[in-house]
């Protein structure tokens, strides 16, 4: 009921050209600057402006967004109210999350959704390398389990709703011979290791980001040597003594390696926030309203466990 036209805008702000634009919509770009010329045919203003070999946003086009933010925020109001005047609202809830959450988090709390609400289909993706708030802008997604990174929505951004989901602690990963391997049940400072040769381990957009964030709270600069994303190549680097790293307390790591976790305590301890996203508006619907719960009462759960054990699989991110 809203024009369709204002979601191509929508899309073209977050993507930031038409092409990745067309691409998100599955598009031609040539349909999405048609679109885009009538809707500001219709409205008798300019809402793109050459700005090089690509186009900007003008101030009315940024003035129509604020508007048009609110209306779908409106219309997912509506329509989650409307559901529960129709049959069948068990309905159907997609969610995609990085690979620790999906794990440790979103896979018990999908069983318990299956298990409560057997008539609710849940699909479940980790969706590597994809930009999980574009999936839930362009509706190919319901709930997002997210880490914030840089250049990530602002936690008021008009278009989402960020709930925090699960503070995740972070421990040192050493071999089993190493100094503070004997520490593993007290735990040890982020200072302790200042003196130690690092690994960039895990995802360079949060977790390494991390690592140098948490290492300058603490009065010191990482010393770094080799790196890995992959938690079963960083723990392989690791028990060769290649150096130590920080590793999520979600991430599993394989018993074949020779490793230690190690907890982190004191101030400052490293910790990453894990966000539960979805279209703002939209946690009206059952099936959302169904899947936040079911992630908070599982994320609860995780958080009253320890360090996890070593296991047989290896996660990213």
């Amino acid at each position: 009921m809203i024009d369709p036209r204002l979601q191509t805008l929508r899309v073209l702000y977050e993507r930031g050209t038409v092409t990745a634009a067309a691409e998100a919509l599955h598009l031609t770009p040539s349909t999405v600057s048609q679109q885009l010329r009538q809707l500001a045919d219709r409205l008798g203003v300019t809402l793109l402006e050459p700005h090089g070999r690509r186009v900007r946003l003008t101030p009315a086009a940024l003035a129509l967004l604020r508007h048009a933010d609110a209306m779908f925020a409106r219309w997912e109001e509506a329509d989650a109210e409307l559901a529960a005047y129709r049959d069948g609202t068990a309905g159907r809830l997609r969610v995609s999350a990085v690979a620790t959450a999906l794990a440790a988090i979103v896979a018990p709390a999908a069983e318990r959704l299956r298990r409560e609400h057997p008539a609710m289909t849940v699909d479940l993706t980790e969706d590597p390398g994809e930009d999980r708030m574009g999936l839930l802008l362009t509706d190919r997604a319901d709930i997002a389990v997210v880490i914030p990174a840089p250049g990530g929505p602002p936690p008021d951004d008009p278009r989402f709703d960020q709930q925090p989901l699960y503070e995740e602690p972070q421990d040192l990963l050493v071999p089993a011979g190493h100094r503070l391997a004997a520490r593993r049940r007290d735990g040890v400072r982020l200072t302790e290791a200042k003196t130690e040769s690092w690994i960039r381990a895990g995802d360079p957009r949060d977790q390494h980001t991390l690592l140098l964030t948490a290492c300058a709270a603490a009065g010191f600069t990482p010393r770094m040597s080799h790196g890995a994303v992959e938690w079963h190549a960083v723990a392989a680097l690791v028990a060769h003594g290649f150096g130590i790293s920080l590793v999520p307390r979600l991430a599993y790591v394989p018993r074949e390696f020779d490793v230690v976790r190690v907890p982190l305590r004191g101030r400052p301890a490293p910790t990453r926030q894990l966000l539960a996203c979805v279209r703002r508006g939209s946690a009206h619907h059952t099936p959302i309203t169904r899947g936040l719960a079911a992630l908070r009462e599982a994320a609860e759960e995780v958080a009253g466990t320890g360090p996890a054990d070593q296991g047989s699989s290896h996660l990213q991110r």
